[in-house]
């Protein structure tokens, strides 16, 4: 099968998980014996070295997310123009079998529009919010389609009547987002599904294929008499809420164990930086959390060293990849339910179950697991077990590839 795989970002130039999975999907499709292409945008993360990927054409434009500057609707046109060009030019070139969307994140959402009108099979892989947020937000489409202000109204029908749109719609298609139909589209989570279904999308037949990792990457950890060192890691910004992770420590050391320290591992705008460095500072905790930053590589090896993740989220987790690589490398997790994580938490079994937002329940749990070496070993056990047989990027893949496989037969 040969597959265009279309997606906002691709690594090294990642921000998240996602690109990540992205990545990780793709190579073990490769690994399969699918022809897989990439076509993403050419948005750089600085310091980041990019090696030669001849299947990787990083071509497409960013508009207004990710630094790139909001543009005027008339310049909004020529990158709109541009990246139809370009979608045109790889679908020529390739002729995939099946378009495979991933994250659309910045990128032109007409995209979708002539793809799923093309007779290609193009299938969904959701994992993200960019469908219940920013579809119906995508400037573009909005300008032409949206209700408006007065002007953009008289504007829109002179073009109209002139003709103009209809010309305009052969290179870059203007027709509302809601002539999206999402035929093949599978969620990281039924709660990622339902939340974007009950954002008005048609999705609700959408099939749940979690999260996978690469589990053997990980360095296990085989000894749990110490409890020590917590451990938090993501992004810097207020929807992870490390905040959260320091105050439970700081409540933490209210209770006794005032031998704990935590370590942040993420980066963030300089503005939430701040705003971690200042609360240490204010809970007194300067000497017990330290902010820190590792390579994706580097992370796999750094679980093991801790006794603990601390996961905070707080935002709509879709299904988040934290909390199974420190299960793959067997250390106990205390997690928020948000999102997509209550398809995975188990508490006292898996896990210890804490509240988003909640210092305080975060604290008990941590004491629960200073107290008793046996019940981080179980729950660290029967973690790696289940994110082992369940969640290794081998059978997840396996279950796209049979997704692509009947999507491609329909």
């Amino acid at each position: 099968m040969k597959i265009l795989v279309i997606t906002n970002l691709y690594p090294p130039h990642e921000i998240g998980g996602y690109e990540l999975r992205c990545r990780d999907a793709c190579l073990a499709l490769e690994a399969s014996g699918h022809e897989v292409h990439i076509l993403t945008s050419d948005h750089q993360v600085p310091g980041r070295i990019c090696p030669p990927q001849p299947k990787v054409s990083r071509s497409l434009k960013i508009h207004g997310m990710y630094g790139h500057p909001w543009l005027p609707i008339h310049r909004l046109h020529a990158l709109e123009r541009h990246n139809h060009q370009i979608l045109r030019q790889q679908i020529a070139s390739i002729q995939p079998d099946l378009v495979h969307v991933w994250n659309m994140g910045g990128i032109s959402k007409s995209l979708l529009l002539p793809l799923e009108q093309s007779g290609r099979p193009v299938v969904y892989d959701i994992s993200d919010h960019w469908i219940a947020r920013s579809l119906r937000a995508d400037v573009w489409l909005d300008w032409w389609n949206a209700a408006g202000s007065p002007a953009r109204v008289i504007g829109r029908n002179i073009l109209k009547f002139l003709g103009i749109r209809r010309l305009l719609d052969r290179s870059t298609p203007t027709a509302p987002c809601e002539n999206l139909q999402f035929k093949h589209i599978y969620f990281c989570s039924a709660f990622m599904r339902d939340h974007t279904a009950s954002h008005g999308w048609p999705v609700s037949h959408g099939s749940v294929i979690h999260c996978g990792i690469a589990t053997g990457a990980f360095s296990i950890r085989h000894e749990y008499s110490r409890f020590e060192k917590l451990l938090w890691v993501g992004r810097l910004s207020a929807d992870k809420d490390p905040l959260t992770a320091i105050r439970a420590l700081a409540a933490a050391h209210r209770a006794g164990l005032t031998h704990l320290t935590l370590d942040l591992y993420g980066h963030g705008e300089p503005a939430a930086i701040a705003q971690v460095d200042e609360e240490i500072v204010a809970l007194g905790l300067s000497g017990h959390v330290q902010r820190k930053l590792a390579p994706a590589a580097e992370m796999c090896h750094l679980y093991a060293r801790y006794d603990a993740l601390l996961f905070t989220s707080h935002w709509g987790e879709p299904f988040a990849l934290t909390p199974l690589e420190a299960m793959a490398s067997a250390i106990p997790v205390i997690t928020s339910l948000d999102g997509g994580q209550v398809e995975l938490a188990r508490h006292g079994t898996n896990c210890l179950v804490a509240a988003a937002a909640d210092p305080e329940l975060y604290a008990l749990r941590i004491a629960e697991l200073a107290a008793s070496p046996e019940l981080r070993h179980r729950l660290a056990t029967t973690a790696l077990e289940e994110v082992r047989s369940r969640f290794d990027i081998v059978p997840i893949t396996r279950q796209i590839e049979a997704f692509l496989v009947s999507a491609l037969a329909s």
